[in-house]
């Protein structure tokens, strides 16, 4: 196991946040970006992709953590079963959620929030709502302001992640290339 310095990036933004600049929290999330963009190529669903699941090396780099409930499947979807036990409902995409099907679309919800959280600089998301008080509002299309400190361009990335339809929501792919190229014109 790789020692990471900076320990889980949820913490990392809460205490370090305010003193990062806009360009080092676009390169963070594009490095997450580039961590699902791989895993989805190796048809691996993360299932619990969050802030407090990723890790800061010394040099600021992010990087995808805790696989503890990822799965590899050949069809890009995971069924599950048992319920809805241990399921992180705030950052989990409606169709998991309502049918338990995983799939890459579902981590781009996930991926979605993870950029609310990078951009509020540790927020809880939903801070007011319950789970059920959170499933209903997504239901109903409700979706999570846009952080006083986001790049219109990010917040844009972030409603495209929410997507009530998963057919609807961008590849991680596109999703790295956009935070890419929102990089280059904050320089």
């Amino acid at each position: 196991m790789e020692l990471v310095q900076g320990g889980d990036f949820l913490t990392f933004l809460r205490t370090e946040g305010a003193r990062l600049r806009m360009k080092t929290l676009l390169q963070m999330v594009g490095d997450a970006a580039a961590g699902m963009e791989y895993l989805e190529s190796k048809g691996c669903i993360h299932r619990d992709l969050a802030a407090r699941n990723c890790l800061v090396t010394e040099k600021n780099v992010l990087k995808i953590s805790d696989f503890g409930m990822s799965r590899e499947e050949e069809d890009g979807i995971y069924a599950a079963s048992g319920g809805l036990r241990q399921v992180p409902v705030k950052w989990t995409a409606p169709e998991a959620l309502n049918y338990g099907r995983y799939s890459s679309e579902s981590d781009v919800w996930s991926f979605g929030i993870l950029l609310w959280e990078t951009f509020s600089l540790g927020a809880s998301p939903y801070p007011n709502l319950s789970n059920q008080q959170t499933r209903e509002f997504v239901e109903k299309g409700g979706r999570l302001p846009c952080p006083e400190l986001c790049p219109d361009a990010v917040f844009r990335l972030m409603e495209q992640c929410w997507a009530y339809e998963p057919g609807q929501r961008p590849s991680f792919s596109a999703i790295y290339q956009e935070l890419q190229s929102i990089r280059k014109r904050h320089r």
